[in-house]
């Protein structure tokens, strides 16, 4: 009973440090050089748009500019989602240097990018889809 305790509390402590990008880590790249190869590389691409590809609003565009996207069912969202499973204020786009970021802002079901839901705000590439409920949006050059 205690040592399936401790695994337990062990696997909980442990599944914040997890690189939940799809990146592989430091520690992976120095068991298995290859894995270097297949990380991708920053884009240098600079978006211009943000395009809603799935959901409600398809075909929706907002230009980007230095201000940062509120993304949400609330009606003060620069964005304002139609869809039920978005929170009030459910997620940020957000410009730093020449990069975007996006953040969960404490949703109920979370934000996805690519495929793997955030734990922390991290750089988004253009084309690589963040999924709201039933909404899909991307950032497009």
């Amino acid at each position: 009973m205690v040592i399936s305790v401790v695994g337990a509390i062990r696997r909980d402590l442990t599944v914040g440090s997890r690189n939940r990008t799809g990146t592989p880590t430091a520690r992976q790249i120095r068991k298995d050089p290859t894995l270097e190869k297949r990380a991708p590389a920053p884009s240098k691409v600079t978006p211009r748009e943000l395009v809603v590809t799935e959901g409600p609003l398809r075909g929706t565009t907002l230009e980007l500019s230095a201000s940062p996207i509120l993304l949400g069912r609330a009606q003060e969202a620069t964005l304002v989602l139609e869809d039920d499973y978005a929170s009030g204020r459910h997620a940020r786009l957000f410009p730093q240097g020449s990069r975007w970021f996006v953040e969960d802002l404490g949703s109920t079901n979370g934000t996805y990018l690519g495929g793997s839901q955030l734990t922390r705000a991290l750089p988004v590439e253009p084309g690589v889809p963040i999924r709201i409920g039933k909404t899909v949006i991307e950032l497009r050059p």
